[in-house]
């Protein structure tokens, strides 16, 4: 039986080197795309390359077509974050984000059409609660993953005749080193990083910060058409319960 290929983004970072050691355990034959060259556990071919940049697409999917010759889920996940004020971020910062954040999944998305539209598969991106309530000091990013979410459903709308399923995974608080960055907006308590991490994780409805391994498994579900074959075009929230809570109680 011929193994079905994964490319994920962003495959060094915290959410993204967890998804690719899913989909390897899972079976899958995992291209990870990073412009850190890193060894990441499950990856089997790994390309160094900035996604976000226009003339990466092409040779980042001719090493894929040269490498396994079919393409079954492109999961976006590269990002970046820029953690400051809005009247204090830089028009070249900005654009860094929204280059990184949400270009890029343009780019990947044309470029590996040709690829799903023939075997059906599907594209995950990867959003963020930020695209439907966010705090202080994170605008660029919360924007660059509302735009996200929007993409996904026009994706969605124009590649549903090929069969091609598009998703969105919009995790909340996860142990990543992105999070771990972002944890100095004052949006929690001062203290230590293990404390900050807890102390964000006792305000979630299920009392803790998720692990990269369980946005992973969604990413998974969404990508294997056996499990979600009629799901399209739908913005699935994994964030321990943190959107369920009015913000006033």
């Amino acid at each position: 039986m011929t193994k079905r290929v994964a490319l994920i983004t962003g495959a060094a970072g915290g959410i993204g080197s967890a998804t690719c050691r899913v989909f390897h355990e899972a079976g899958w034959t995992v291209v990870g795309v990073d412009r850190r060259h890193e060894v990441v556990v499950g990856v089997d071919h790994f390309i160094e390359a900035d996604i976000s940049d226009p003339e990466s697409p092409a040779r980042i999917f001719e090493q894929l077509m040269a490498h396994t010759g079919r393409l079954d889920a492109l999961v976006n996940n590269a990002a970046m974050q820029v953690c400051k004020p809005i009247l204090e971020t830089t028009a070249e910062e900005w654009d860094q984000v929204m280059a990184s954040n949400i270009r890029s999944v343009f780019l990947s998305a044309k470029a590996a059409y040709p690829m799903l539209r023939q075997s059906k598969g599907s594209i995950i991106n990867v959003s963020s609660v930020h695209a439907m309530a966010t705090s202080k000091n994170i605008a660029a990013y919360a924007a660059s993953k509302g735009a996200l979410s929007s993409f996904t459903r026009s994706m969605a709308l124009e590649f549903g005749d090929d069969e091609i399923r598009v998703n969105a995974v919009l995790p909340g608080a996860v142990d990543t080193p992105m999070l771990h960055a972002g944890l100095e907006r004052g949006h929690v308590e001062p203290g230590s990083l293990d404390e900050l991490v807890r102390g964000l994780g006792e305000r979630h409805v299920l009392g803790r910060v998720g692990l990269p391994e369980e946005i992973g498994k969604v990413i998974h579900f969404l990508a294997d058409a056996k499990q979600s074959s009629y799901i399209t075009g739908q913005s699935i929230v994994v964030d321990g319960g943190a959107l369920a809570r009015l913000s006033t109680e």
